[in-house]
Parts: structure tokens; C-alpha cells; sequence
């Protein structure tokens, strides 16, 4: 069942379509299930696996990854304003930027399918906008200052509010599940990192300013 959840999935990126999450609850009991999902349909769609997406709870743990749509993707759901960094072949970062990733859905269901089908599901993501790189280097993320402009909505002003205080935190686990299986890191892969604020809903086209004290401000 999975091979036809891995097929069924590809298309609906191909063409847009939209599938029914209870028709698919047992096909995905465990996330070892979820992660061959996503590698399966990355692999159908061709994707280079050199953009991804990373978060945990705590700086603990429990982590989740996965490869990102390198196509920014449409009927989005919202954003969420994060900060990405790119790695070295050893997963070390090199440089960082930010950035704004866009979250949408294959399931009717949306946010609201069973969690394992969301992961399967590349945790949601239709794609990534990245702002300027520059080289990496530690800031006070706890208590970075960060600026959050949507059309139409009161602007967010915030400091700190990333789950792991610091978001290179999570290239440790990031690393381990991407290599699993002996395969190799591309030097220059992108990870970005979890969000700062939760999802901020949009509708119709994702525009606006994100700012990041000491990162500058990225217009999407």
C-alpha cells in the first residue's frame, strides 16, 4: 500500500489534485512508513535532495525532517518565517539566510489530516523562498528581534520563539537521518530550520517582508 500511496501522492504533485486522508490511514502506521513515503514520491518527482526542512520539539528531541518541493507550489495554507542555513558535505554550516517556507497541503484535510499522513506528506511543504546568504555566525537567537509583514494583517513584531533557541540545534539529527543508509551530503545542501512563530496564514499568493535582526529583510 505504500508504493500506491508513494505513486498516488507524485501525481497530486503533478497535477494538483487533492486525496482523501481517511482512505489512506493504514497505509502509513509508523513513521519509518512516512519517511519511505517521502523519500519514494522525491525520488518519482526527481528531486535532487538538496533542500530540506528540519524541526524538533525541544532541543531534545522528538526531530523531524524532510526533503523540500524545489517548485514553489500554489493554494497555500500559510507561511511560516524561518532561518536556513547551508551546509557543508559533513553537515557543518557554512552560511545562512532568511527564509520563508511555503506550507500547503495534499490532503483534503489539510493541517487537519492524521499526523503521520502530514509527514508523509513532506510535513506539509509546497516549497522554499530564500533570502541573501551571508556567512554563518552565532547571534543571540533567543532573543533575536524578528519583523513579520502580510498584506492585510497587523504586523507581527517578536523576539525569539524558535523551539530550539539556536537553529543550527537541529543539524545534528537533520544529518544522521539524511545520511542513513550510507548516502552522502552534497556540499551546499540548504536546511531550513523550524519555524519562529507558528504558521501565518495567507490567502491567495504568499507576499511580504520578513526581517531578522542581524539578517537583514527579505521581501517574498
Amino acid at each position: 500500500m505504500i508504493d500506491t500511496l508513494i505513486r498516488t501522492l507524485a501525481e497530486s504533485h503533478r497535477h494538483g489534485t487533492r486525496l482523501t486522508a481517511a482512505n489512506w490511514r493504514d497505509a502509513v502506521q509508523t513513521q519509518a512508513h512516512a519517511y519511505a513515503v517521502q523519500d519514494g514520491v522525491a525520488a518519482a518527482l526527481g528531486w535532487r535532495l538538496d533542500r530540506w526542512k528540519a524541526g524538533g520539539a525541544g532541543p531534545q528531541g522528538p526531530f523531524s525532517h524532510s526533503p523540500v518541493n524545489p517548485v514553489a507550489g500554489t493554494a497555500l495554507l500559510g507561511v511560516e518565517a524561518e532561518v536556513a542555513l547551508r551546509v557543508d558535505s559533513n553537515g557543518s554550516p557554512e552560511a545562512m539566510c532568511i527564509a520563508v517556507e511555503l506550507v500547503a497541503s495534499r490532503w483534503t484535510e489539510g493541517l487537519d489530516a492524521p499526523a503521520l499522513l502530514r509527514m508523509a506528506d513532506h510535513q506539509s511543504n509546497a516549497g522554499l523562498l530564500l533570502g541573501a546568504w551571508q556567512p554563518y555566525r552565532d547571534l543571540d537567537w533567543a532573543n533575536l528581534e524578528w519583523r513579520l509583514t502580510l498584506p492585510g494583517q497587523p504586523h507581527i513584531v517578536r523576539r525569539g520563539g524558535h523551539s530550539l533557541a539556536n537553529p543550527a540545534g537541529v543539524l545534528p539529527a537533520w544529518f544522521a537521518h539524511a545520511t542513513r543508509g550510507g548516502r552522502a551530503i552534497e556540499a551546499g545542501t540548504v536546511v531550513t530550520t523550524g519555524a519562529w512563530g507558528g504558521l501565518h496564514a495567507v490567502t491567495g499568493a504568499a507576499h511580504g517582508t520578513l526581517s531578522f535582526e542581524g539578517l537583514g529583510e527579505f521581501a517574498f
